[in-house]
């Protein structure tokens, strides 16, 4: 597996476990405001770490980490990502799949095989905004494909999106008419970007009342990740 990174220990990317956070090379996404930049394209073999590598860590630390979230890039670009979370069972971690919903049955099948146990899927806009937010073609009907089978509560998971200078309030209410029932809806807080490195600024975005109560409306529970002026 290609993996650019690791984190080795996060409080707040698997909710309610300490992690390890391993990151994958490669995107077939291109959204301005990522903040892993470098890892969308290709990378030098080099520049890669060994998974062994990252397993051998992992080892080590059973028994002081909860769980290993994957994240990227897009981990399901990976041809071997089932293996790499059959080793995660093997070592006893609870598993969390950060994806962007585009390789509907890669994802059904982590599922169904109880590989993964919470999975956050990105919504980056609209269906008829993709394409704009995320630079590069999308097959929305795969995306809806992910969406329908994470609503089937097969296993923990959370819808999110990151309130991009891009996204009105109207297109909050249609992200969520099309994810009317979602269990769990995170809206996470844009922070500017500028060739992949936060800048430090944070364009702290206002949300209505009525648009807060409308999200709520079509969702089980609404959270709001950052600072959110509410008027």
């Amino acid at each position: 597996m290609k993996i650019a990174g690791l984190q080795k220990n996060s409080m707040v990317d698997f909710p309610g476990k300490l992690s390890a956070v391993v990151f994958t090379q490669g995107c077939n996404m291109n959204c301005g405001y990522c903040h892993n930049r470098c890892l969308i394209g290709q990378a030098k073999h080099e520049a890669l770490l060994e998974e062994r590598d990252i397993l051998s860590f992992l080892e080590r630390r059973q028994g002081l980490l909860d769980g290993v979230v994957v994240s990227g890039g897009e981990p399901t670009l990976q041809k071997d990502l089932l293996d790499f979370f059959i080793q995660l069972r093997r070592m006893g971690y609870k598993t969390k799949l950060d994806t962007n919903g585009t390789n509907p049955e890669l994802l059904q099948r982590l599922i169904e095989m109880k590989l993964v146990d919470y999975v956050a899927m990105d919504i980056k806009a609209p269906f008829c905004k993709y394409r704009q937010v995320c630079c590069s073609p999308v097959d929305t009907d795969r995306l809806q494909e992910s969406i329908r089978f994470l609503k089937q509560g097969k296993v923990d998971y959370e819808f999110r999106t990151t309130y991009t200078p891009e996204l009105s309030d109207e297109d909050l209410i249609d992200i969520t008419k099309t994810i009317q029932g979602a269990q769990k809806y995170v809206l996470q807080q844009y922070r500017e970007v500028n060739q992949g490195t936060y800048t430090g600024v944070v364009e702290k975005r206002n949300l209505l009342q009525k648009i807060y109560a409308e999200i709520l409306h079509s969702v089980g529970a609404l959270q709001l990740r950052g600072e959110f002026g509410m008027i």
